[in-house]
């Protein structure tokens, strides 16, 4: 009746009075849709919004166990239709090891399965060049990009780490012998980890035995009391990724014998290193504490690291070029630094790349992200909102940089095993003063206490450039500055209301 009421009733008759079943049937499964459709409401408050859930039900990720997912939909369709299945769509718009595990898991299900009998003819690697704004099933235009085996935003495929996982399961003994032994393969998915739990856990049939998850060699990250090396540590402990966060103590990157006896100890597949000094004003003053540090630290690890094999990744900043340029600053561009500061990360991009050639350099700058207090969005917050007026610089333009979302790229580039230098920002060229502005707008509060300020004002001792805005030639990586912005406003409130 409810076809007829559409209109569909005729169609469906001719269908039901000329059959034409399929040779094949095709499955498009995403482990994001494996969800339990409750009708009582009432436990998912955080879901009761227009727009989301069912109507008077909530679908949530609550199942305890996981639930079986790709393998229980290929045995539904083989033992209903009892013919020829192909996967797909196997998809997974996530960090680049999910992915990973993902394609995984769902090759290793289909060849159990094909090996009981079930006849799968293929697994589709879709989507091999990635999509658009897929994660709202295309209801907002965003340009929220998710890549796949390729990564398009550069305007040439680049081949990410999914390529090579493709090539293992084409046969290519190289490439099976690297996806066996990879380090981020030991966890399970996210599917599989209690992090999958939005609420409760729903316990709805008998749990098995647990298999232990393996650990496999870290990667080391030095940094420990620094914001990078924080927020490296939480996106790893996030996406189930073997770590070791150093402090001085534990690997001094300026102490040849220091790097070598924590190298040797972790036995780590890659470091990252996010130590080293990050005061520009002081800089000036202290030019070779800082080059120690930023410089031969940098590049003494570099060494260390190619010396034993190891992925080693780095970061610099903008502050290496002197803003003469009248627009973006490429990768390729020559640094000038007008500051000690930016003399010792040009000097360290140098240094790293002639030692390890195969080593990854991301420039980045303005760092923002509401977990710590040591950064410009989270000052601004708190000076507005104890009523004091500040100042901000007017006319020096920075691309300003969310952490969580560095941190994420940075581990996807070195999970796709790229080397050289990469601008990672999201995007926006804006002035400080700007900056100030659009974070207090976006946080209700009142910009007009930001007022234009000139570097003596400031306290400025080091020069700046004033315009030194960051683009790629390898695409944005980044989600734009009005998204992060919104979801580092999110996380304030949230934080707020606890």
């Amino acid at each position: 009746p409810m076809l007829s009421a559409a209109g569909l009733g005729d169609r469906v008759k001719a269908i039901a009075d000329a059959p034409c079943p399929p040779d094949i049937v095709g499955v498009n499964h995403y482990i994001t849709s494996d969800r339990f459709v409750d009708h009582r409401t009432e436990r998912y408050p955080d879901l009761l919004r227009p727009g989301v859930g069912f109507h008077d039900f909530a679908a949530t990720r609550v199942l305890d166990p996981a639930p079986p997912g790709l393998e229980s939909v290929l045995r539904q369709a083989w033992e209903r239709y009892g013919i020829p299945i192909a996967v797909t769509e196997s998809h997974l718009g996530c960090t680049r090891e999910e992915q990973m595990r993902w394609l995984s898991e769902s090759w290793t299900t289909c060849e159990q399965l094909t090996a009981e009998g079930v006849d799968i003819r293929a697994l589709t690697a879709w989507a091999l060049l990635g999509n658009y704004d897929w994660c709202s099933l295309l209801t907002e235009r965003n340009n929220l990009y998710e890549s796949g085996p390729f990564d398009i935003r550069s305007g040439t495929p680049r081949p990410t780490a999914l390529t090579r996982v493709l090539r293992a399961f084409g046969g290519d003994a190289d490439a099976q012998a690297w996806l066996a032994g990879h380090p981020a393969m030991t966890k399970p998915g996210w599917w599989r980890r209690p992090v999958r739990l939005e609420h409760a856990p729903y316990v709805w049939t008998e749990r098995s035995a647990e298999v232990p998850e393996e650990s496999g060699p870290p990667i080391l990250i030095t940094g420990a009391s620094g914001t990078l090396g924080q927020a490296l540590a939480r996106a790893c402990e996030l996406r189930g990724l073997d770590f070791v966060l150093t402090d001085r103590r534990a690997c001094a990157i300026d102490d040849p014998g220091s790097i070598g006896a924590a190298l040797d100890a972790h036995k780590p597949w890659a470091v990252i290193n996010a130590a080293g000094w990050v005061r520009v004003d002081d800089a000036e003053a202290e030019r070779e504490a800082c080059l120690r540090a930023n410089t031969e630290g940098a590049a003494q690890l570099a060494r260390a690291c190619a010396e034993r094999g190891l992925r080693y990744t780095v970061f610099s900043s903008d502050l290496v070029f002197d803003g003469a340029k009248d627009d973006v600053y490429l990768e390729d561009d020559v640094p000038r630094p007008l500051n000690v500061y930016g003399e010792s990360k040009a000097r360290a991009e140098e240094q790293v790349l002639r030692a390890a050639p195969d080593a990854l350099v991301i420039r980045t700058a303005a760092f923002f992200q509401p977990f710590d207090a040591h950064n410009f969005a989270v000052w601004v917050e708190r000076e507005l909102r104890g009523g004091r007026p500040i100042r901000a610089a007017e006319g020096f333009v920075v691309t300003p940089t969310f952490v969580p979302d560095l941190v994420h790229a940075s581990l996807d580039l070195l999970l796709d095993e790229e080397r050289g230098i990469w601008h990672l920002t999201n995007q926006e060229p804006v002035s400080w003063y700007d900056f100030g502005r659009r974070v207090a707008e976006t946080l209700g509060l009142d910009p007009r206490l930001i007022q234009p300020g000139a570097p003596d004002q400031l306290g400025w001792r080091a020069t700046r450039p004033e315009r030194v805005p960051l683009g790629s030639r390898h695409g944005q990586l980044l989600p734009k500055f009005e998204d992060a912005l919104s979801r580092h406003r999110d996380r304030r409130m949230h934080d707020a209301a606890a």
